[in-house]
């Protein structure tokens, strides 16, 4: 019996963007198709890039967020983080910061000292996570997930692993612990590995490339920086890695509640953007002591 695939809403590039003073960033959400991706609100891919050695590591400056999460992924250097919910740590290939910014914060995301010292090639995702409207208000939260921490899943005659990062593959539990139901992939296929995906077939599902190349269900190319956007009509999503690959699989149910957001912040009603603007120009998501 034939394995139906399901459809393939769309192949979306991304948008190029610059944020803060040292990331060099490919953007393919948001866009037309967030709701399909609910509760994933954001892509963003930095690098990889060149770091020039220096003193002074380059990165964003503090700024605030609220009524969501945010996760990075690091493939290549490392990223320090620190927050005003009393939060820090450091990232390096491999690793993955899980961030509840709940009721507000302020953090900011630098390169590591060491590695802005030393330079050498970053590359990261960040994924913007929506929560549910129960929530939103939440105590700041930080999960510092180490690589070794991650299971793994090996593809069939070891062309490739799936890290599960968050919910449930093949019976493998991810470490992240999250307030709706989702499950985050960290796939890498050897070229001419082929994989069959089973995801809940009423979860949203985006395939993001990393990097390389794939035939998804045999027919469909997608590539480096290219985000893939599936409906909900099978649990299953066929992978051909055409050239050594990197994927990550956003797959979560859908959050099914008004979605009202403003640069930072994530709510459900304007009013309560209105409030969140509020609470940080009065300084009630903290601040840094070296700022004052």
């Amino acid at each position: 019996m034939s394995t139906t695939f399901r459809r393939i809403f769309q192949v979306i590039d991304g948008n190029k963007k610059i944020v803060g003073d040292g990331f060099d960033v490919t953007s393919p959400m948001p866009g037309p198709r967030i709701r399909q991706l609910s509760p994933y609100l954001l892509i963003d891919h930095t690098g990889p890039m060149p770091v020039a050695p220096t003193d002074k590591p380059l990165g964003t400056p503090p700024h605030p967020h609220r009524g969501f999460e945010t996760v990075t992924v690091v493939y290549e250097g490392a990223l320090a983080h620190r927050d005003t919910a009393g939060h820090s740590g450091t990232l390096g290939p491999g690793d993955v910061q899980w961030m509840t910014a709940g009721a507000g914060l302020l953090h900011e995301e630098r390169h590591e000292r060491e590695f802005a010292r030393q330079g050498g090639t970053l590359e990261l995702l960040q994924l913007w996570v929506n929560v549910p409207k129960r929530d939103k208000m939440a105590p700041p939260r930080y999960q510092n997930i180490r690589a070794a921490a991650i299971p793994a899943v090996p593809v069939a005659e070891g062309r490739g692993t799936i890290r599960v990062i968050a919910g449930s593959y093949e019976h493998v539990i991810g470490p992240a612990e999250t307030f709706s139901p989702i499950t985050l992939l960290d796939v890498q296929l050897s070229q001419g590995a082929e994989t069959i995906l089973h995801l809940p077939a009423d979860y949203n599902v985006g395939i993001y490339v990393v990097k390389g190349s794939v035939l998804l269900h045999g027919n469909r190319p997608a590539t480096t920086k290219q985000l893939v956007v599936f409906g909900w009509d099978s649990p299953a999503v066929q992978l051909t890695a055409t050239e050594d690959a990197v994927l990550l699989v956003l797959a979560g149910e859908p959050i099914e509640e008004p979605l009202a957001t403003y640069g930072p912040f994530v709510m459900n009603t304007n009013q309560e953007l209105v409030q969140a603007i509020a609470d940080f120009e009065s300084g009630g998501m903290g601040k840094f002591e070296d700022d004052e």
